[in-house]
Parts: structure tokens; sequence; C-alpha cells
């Protein structure tokens, strides 16, 4: 018997994506606090604290106080939010991507009912569905691993949707097929994948070739997604960029032959 809502839904957009979902009177759909683009009439919004899906650790306080409490370790706010249809007709909630890049849909009855995603990847998801944490139990992988011991769990029948930079690859790993992808590319993965992280055997290359020291080791069987843009590598960029800008928002040396030499010099 599925426990979780059954919703419909539909993508808009390439790169700067939302999913608008059509729920049925007395359906709801959770979601990451502040993803909301916009409702109609006929639904009500509830902060709820803790894990919304209705399961995890209970529905008593303290069982929200521990859900809360986890989800601070995962970085994510204490509440997230329900959007329940409680009109007589089909209302429609839509959920916008943070920054540029793709929303994945995820029916997790194709995957045995569980994926495991990096921390801030969770947009929105069919009440029943559980956003629980994941511990990385391996040392490597806690210290090195970019998304540390804790990444999130999702557990259920129904559908859920992560978001993730720039375009998104999908992988089929075979039985000990083995995938060495940079740390921050990596968004999701099913419960079969073997996750652990590998050291640059060549210290000269990892420093000088911009790609760190280590990476993350995926073997299979099972499903692999990437992002080809982390929102990290974009931030740096930013950052990078902005070092270069004078306080009128251009570059101080930009059209002068020492500002085109340094742009040469940066790659830009």
């Amino acid at each position: 018997m599925q426990r979780a809502h059954e919703i419909d839904y539909t993508l808009h957009g390439d790169d700067l994506q939302l999913v608008e979902i059509e729920l049925d009177p007395g359906e709801s759909v959770i979601a990451e606090a502040g993803a909301m683009l916009y409702m109609e009439n006929g639904i009500q919004m509830e902060a709820v604290l803790g894990d919304a899906s209705g399961k995890g650790e209970g529905t008593g306080l303290m069982g929200k106080l521990l859900g809360a409490g986890k989800r601070v370790i995962m970085g994510e706010s204490l509440f997230m939010t329900l959007f329940t249809n409680k009109g007589s007709q089909k209302q429609k909630v839509a959920f916008a991507a943070p920054y540029p890049g793709k929303i994945v849909p995820f029916d997790l009855n194709a995957y045995g009912g569980r994926i495991i995603c990096q921390k801030d990847a969770f947009l929105c998801a069919a009440k029943g569905i559980s956003v629980q944490m994941e511990f990385q139990k391996k040392i490597g992988v806690g210290l090195f691993g970019g998304e540390g011991f804790i990444m999130e769990r999702l557990e259920g029948d129904g559908f859920a949707f992560l978001h993730a930079g720039g375009a998104i690859v999908e992988k089929e790993l075979s039985q000990a097929e083995l995938l060495k992808v940079d740390t921050g590319c990596l968004v999701a993965f099913t419960s079969g994948v073997d996750y652990d992280i590998q050291f640059m055997g060549d210290i000269k290359s990892a420093i000088f070739g911009g790609e760190g020291i280590v990476l993350a080791t995926l073997k299979g069987p099972g499903k692999v997604w990437l992002q080809s843009l982390p929102f990290s590598r974009l931030a740096d960029r930013m950052i990078s960029a902005s070092r270069h800008m004078g306080g009128g928002g251009t570059s101080k040396d930009e059209g002068s032959l020492l500002g085109g030499l340094g742009r040469l010099l940066d790659g830009d």
C-alpha cells in the first residue's frame, strides 16, 4: 500500500527551472523553507518542526525536537514547510531552484524506496517521503569527502525532487564498476553504491592541476547522478572575480594593458 501522496508535476524552464505540483483535495507536499514560488488560493502552508513527512522520529514533541536537531546538523532550517490542498478541486503549488541548474524528479519506487543525496540538494517531495540524515561511517569520507559524514537519505514510495547546478549526468554502474568524481560534483546515488574517497597519487598534479587532493570513488552496482557546476565552484569563481573589481563594480585595470595581461594570465 502506497503511503506517500500521489502527486502530479510539471517541470518548467531549462537552466532556471521550477517544478509545478498539482494536488488533489487533501494531498500535500513538503519542501525546504523558502523554496516556494507561488501557490493557488486553495493551498494552505504550514511550518512543521523537523521532518514534515509524518514519519521519522515520531509525532511527539521530543520526536519533533530530535528531528529538528538533526536538520540543524545537516545545515538545514529547523522547519520544513507543508503545503496542503484544502479546497474542493485540484490546486497547484510551485517551487523554484535556488541557483542555475536542473530539477531532477525521482520516483523512489524505481530505486528500492531509497536514495542518498548531498545535504543541500533536496527541494521538495510528496508528503510521506522521509528526509533523514545518512552517516558516512568511513573516516576518510568524513574528513575529506566534501559532504563530510552527513548526507541526506530520502525514503518512501513517491516522488521527490532534487536540484543540482549546471547539467545533470546520470551514470549506471555495473557490479564492481568504479567511477572517480570531483567531490563537489556528486548529487545523489542509489543505496547499493559504495561511496568512499581516494587520495590523488600525484601531489604535483593535485596542487597545480586545480582538482584537489582527493576524489570521490563510487563503486557499483547502482545509479549515480552528477552535476557539472556545483554551487561552491560558482561561488568561488564569483568571489575570485570580485577581488579583481574596484568599488565601482568594474575592474580597476579594465581597458589597460596591465588589466588585459592580468585577465590573460587568469584565463579570463
